[in-house]
């Protein structure tokens, strides 16, 4: 009887010292957190009682190194139209607007002049302004918001194999061209669901050469597979690729010459293929494929370290993936899982963590 009471004391002994150890490393991890990370103040909008969609900390303000080009103080107008600048294009809305955020947040941190960067913000949502909770996450940042019009694409986009391809907001990187300034000659478009751990500066000075656009491209993948086989049952749809070398490239990630753009008027050539689509049924990847149609085999090859792409996993089921083998820019989670939704429904994936660090979303 003694010793099976002397049994359970020390089992029961056994678990306080464990659950007291797991305290402690709890703690401890907790503090060194906290540490590592630059204070943030709490933003509370008007609208934060409403939607803690608008609940975000303040970024840290990030500052040009002493090597950088210093520019004087100017004026948006001006900021817009200055060549020197790195210019960023990216969309807008509610639903990728954390995305969006850790996205900013990331390219400042690792620039070494964030006070040269001007970003192009594209939403197409009237009934919300971002601009002032934007303006509150990242007080010194220089940009500018434009409205795109959905009614453009409305009746030209077609079904895909995944609801949110369909989003007319996803083809507005085919309107850049149109939307900003024609003194804005290039840009860096970018997806929300992107974190940089590079200097943007070095993707902004990619030679694009006599092409319009750059992106990494993957020409191991099968090509066949963005295309529908009625696509390559007709010689009138696929002879377009005849006299150049076609490879996958993820539109994610683009650096693009908007001056060509508007000589070649390229817009209207992607908006061509978007028309024969709705006839024809040729792909079912929503926007990308009417870009590969246009310029696969004719782009400028950028360094594969730029669009660590797939990290959402597949368009279906959003599972796990891994980064490719090689150096690491930029990581991207194109596909059906995006982090911020994997981290609050407790299912994340390991690099998942990797973008947390760079969230500014308060869900207090």
């Amino acid at each position: 009887m003694f010793n099976k009471f002397r049994e359970e004391k020390m089992t029961w002994y056994t678990e306080i010292s464990s659950f007291m150890i797991t305290i402690s490393i709890v703690i401890i991890l907790a503090y060194s957190f906290l540490q590592s990370c630059p204070p943030t103040e709490a933003i509370k909008s008007s609208n934060s009682n409403l939607d803690p969609l608008f609940n975000y900390r303040q970024s840290p303000n990030f500052k040009n190194s002493a090597e950088c080009t210093a520019f004087s103080k100017s004026s948006i107008p001006t900021k817009i139209c200055n060549p020197s600048l790195v210019h960023i294009s990216m969309t807008l809305d509610t639903k990728f607007l954390r995305g969006s955020v850790a996205a900013i947040h990331s390219i400042l941190q690792h620039c070494h002049c964030p006070d040269n960067l001007f970003f192009h913000f594209i939403s197409s949502d009237k009934s919300i302004n971002l601009e002032p909770h934007l303006a509150k996450i990242f007080p010194l940042l220089s940009f500018k918001i434009y409205y795109f019009n959905p009614g453009i694409v409305q009746n030209k986009i077609s079904s895909s194999v995944r609801e949110a391809l369909e989003h007319p907001l996803n083809y507005a990187r085919n309107y850049l061209a149109d939307l900003l300034e024609p003194c804005v000659e290039r840009v860096i478009y970018l997806d929300s669901d992107i974190i940089l751990v590079d200097d943007i500066s070095n993707l902004w000075g990619t030679s694009l050469g006599s092409t319009t656009v750059g992106s990494p491209q993957y020409c191991h993948a099968n090509f066949t597979n963005y295309f529908t086989p009625k696509f390559w049952s007709h010689k009138r749809f696929y002879r377009t690729f005849h006299g150049r070398r076609p490879c996958y490239f993820n539109t994610g990630v683009m650096v693009m010459d908007l001056t060509k753009w508007r000589k070649y008027r390229y817009t209207k050539k992607i908006e061509k293929w978007m028309k024969i689509q709705r006839v024809h049924r040729i792909y079912e990847l929503g926007s990308l494929p009417p870009f590969l149609l246009v310029f696969a085999g004719k782009i400028a090859p950028i360094h594969q370290k730029w669009n660590q792409h797939g990290l959402g996993g597949d368009n279906l089921s959003g599972s796990c993936r891994n980064i490719h083998a090689g150096p690491v820019s930029l990581l991207h989670w194109s596909g059906g899982g995006k982090p911020w939704l994997r981290l609050d429904t407790g299912r994340s994936c390991p690099l998942d963590e990797l973008w947390a660090r760079y969230d500014l979303h308060d869900q207090k």
